[in-house]
């Protein structure tokens, strides 16, 4: 007799991932329980994690995964105001109990009639948030001043890693000061960690201007990772998320694996999870 190959948790999810999303069926539960597993957070994902499946696909994996908040990225939901395409993508996230609270990541610069497509479309659909890459000028963050006030929607400052507009803590800080209360940053806390900074000083020295959290693992500030497994101090990011009573998205982001991500994102949420009940 020959001994089974061992298989792991994870290549057991991976194998039958494809042909679930496939059926259309998927094996993943929703998570229900008494006592929020996510202690009140909006517990949600940035939908490039799911980039190789098409809207409805990466609605239905987000359901199931027990996911009902959504940060679109610009190739699932386009920007759009015109009334019936709002309906319609209204009826299909709802369809999917799915929420959709911030968008991004959109690039703004002084262009105030580009910029207003963008806002009324935010608006119209419901949007809190915008995680955004402004240009860094006077022009632009007058303009942003002036729309944030006026439609009443946060301007999220992207950090995108190493040499990006916002590559440090500093960058988002020292733009962010002088202007509006509603233009802050949406902390990626992956992307903070390729730029060598620590996610949990962002959290801190931004405070109630975060708007935005990009949850993503980081390993040696050049590979990315299952949230968990790389250097992210996950339990010291969600305490200073709670002790400033963050109240907006926290979307769950992986890099990895576009065209089979769901067997890793399960890992994801429990290693969340298990962060979360160390908070006491």
């Amino acid at each position: 007799m020959h001994d089974l190959p061992s298989v792991s948790r994870r290549d057991f999810l991976k194998a039958g991932t494809a042909a679930a999303v496939a059926a259309g069926c998927f094996s993943v539960q929703p998570v229900h329980a008494a006592d929020d597993p996510y202690r009140g957070f909006k517990m949600g994902i940035q939908s490039y994690s799911l980039r190789g499946f098409k809207v409805q696909e990466a609605l239905d994996i987000s359901k199931r995964l027990g996911l009902h908040y959504w940060e679109s990225y610009p190739d699932h939901i386009k920007v759009g105001s015109v009334p019936k395409y709002v309906a319609e993508q209204k009826e299909m996230l709802a369809a999917s109990d799915v929420k959709l609270v911030a968008f991004g990541v959109v690039s703004f610069d002084a262009n105030e009639s580009k910029a207003r497509e963008v806002f009324d479309f935010a608006k119209a659909i419901g949007i809190e948030s915008l995680s955004a890459d402004p240009k860094k000028d006077e022009a632009t963050f007058k303009l942003l001043d002036k729309l944030v006030e006026e439609y009443g929607i946060n301007i999220a400052i992207h950090n995108h890693g190493p040499k990006a507009n916002y590559d440090k803590i500093d960058d988002v800080v020292s733009m962010v000061k002088d202007h509006h209360p509603r233009i802050g940053a949406c902390v990626d806390t992956g992307h903070f960690l390729r730029s060598r900074e620590n996610p949990v000083d962002a959290l801190e020295r931004l405070k109630d201007r975060v708007f935005g959290v990009h949850l993503k693992d980081v390993k040696d500030a050049t590979m990315f990772k299952i949230v968990g497994e790389g250097d992210l101090d996950v339990v010291g990011c969600l305490k200073v998320l709670e002790r400033i009573k963050y109240k907006y998205c926290l979307a769950l982001e992986y890099e990895e694996n576009p065209k089979d991500p769901v067997p890793d994102l399960e890992i994801c949420l429990e290693n969340v999870r298990k962060a979360m009940a160390k908070l006491g």
